[in-house]
Order: C-alpha cells, then structure tokens, then sequence
C-alpha cells in the first residue's frame, strides 16, 4: 500500500502542475481549476490510504477514472503525447494500482 500511496501523491502533483501549464501556455482557466482539484483529490486519497482505505482507494479510483474518462478520447483523437497521452497512462496505472490494494487488502 505504500507504493500506491506514493505514487498517488506523485500522480496528484503532476496534474496539479499539469494544470498549471495549461493555464501558463494556453491561458485555459479551466486547465488550472480541474488540475487543482483532481490533484487535491489524489492528495487526499494517499494520504487517507493507511487509516481510512476504502475512501482512500475509491477517491483514486474514482478520480483517475474521470481523468481517463476525460484524456482517454482526447488522446484517441489527437495522438498527442502531451497532456493527453501522458494523463491518459498515468490515469490507467492509478485504477490498475487502487484494484491491485482493494483486491490484496
């Protein structure tokens, strides 16, 4: 479980930063208010992990299948690696990992 936690507080840094770029490059306000939020949605998630793990897993479950959700089809579309593909990969690791726990624990 502490792999998972880990990688979830990596996950939510990096779409909290994510969202900062796309605020930065393409002045996309959207970009900066759904990167925040998902990210603290990860944030919160890992650091439930250890005492409250059912709300922990399924906060990352359910938030890295919205992100999937949402740059899955876009980098379908696109082809582009950024951000699409990149969120696209890092959301279905996050799902395989919040299943890996709930089924180990």
């Amino acid at each position: 479980m502490e792999a998972a936690k880990i990688y979830f507080v990596i996950f939510g840094l990096l779409t909290i930063a994510g969202g900062i770029v796309g605020y930065i490059k393409a002045g996309s306000a959207a970009s900066v208010i759904a990167g925040a939020i998902t990210g603290v949605l990860l944030l919160v998630a890992a650091f439930l992990l250890p005492a409250h793990q059912a709300w922990g897993l399924g906060t990352a479950l359910i938030v890295s299948l919205l992100l999937l959700g949402y740059f899955g089809p876009k980098f379908l579309r696109t082809g582009t690696v950024m951000p699409a593909g990149m969120m696209s990969v890092l959301s279905i690791i996050g799902i395989v990992a919040a299943i890996v726990v709930w089924v180990r624990k």
